[in-house]
């Protein structure tokens, strides 16, 4: 296995940390950041509460890594690999592939990716050509600056959200 996918996943694991059941929570009960929802959909039938670390890793590697090509955007650039996978775990991958394609259109003259959510060969081409003339921190700030707009409206539109902003700031943008 990749090496820096297992330590991508790694570390969204431990910022995700344990076991949680907050009602407040609209991802309701989770194990090491996997939702329920994705943990039955993955096929997992267990307690949430029992999930072993192992099975919370070969859910993200297949539903977001393998979903963004995060092998081939790691081989252009770990760092907006880590952003846009880490972002597709906390808001899915349709959202982060386009925050991606968005962020690519606009920081690139004259690209017209179409802005679908989906990171497939046109995406990752867009990358590459974008990073031989332009550098990944810029991408990744822009990326940053979606995900952290998101959180903010999110909020704005769901009062019981306000309460997780703080930590969704500080943990999740600007990794």
């Amino acid at each position: 296995m990749n090496n820096l996918k297992r330590k991508t996943i790694e570390h969204i694991i431990a910022l995700e940390g344990g076991y949680v059941n907050d009602p407040s929570d609209s991802g309701g009960e989770t194990n090491f950041g996997v939702t329920i929802a994705v943990a039955r959909a993955s096929g997992y039938e267990g307690p949430m509460r029992d999930m072993q670390e192992s099975v919370a890793f070969d859910i993200y590697a297949k539903k977001y890594w393998d979903a963004m090509s995060g092998d081939q955007l790691v081989r252009l650039s770990e760092a907006v690999a880590t952003e846009v996978i880490d972002t597709a775990v906390n808001m899915g991958t349709g959202r982060a592939g386009r925050f991606l394609q968005r962020s690519l259109n606009v920081l690139s003259p004259g690209q017209a990716l179409t802005v679908d959510g989906k990171v497939g060969p046109s995406t990752v081409r867009s990358l590459l050509d974008y990073l031989r003339v332009r550098d990944e921190q810029n991408l990744v700030k822009a990326l940053n600056c979606l995900q952290g707009s998101f959180y903010i409206e999110l909020a704005e539109r769901r009062e019981k959200d306000v309460r997780f902003v703080y930590g969704w700031l500080k943990h999740r943008v600007g990794l």
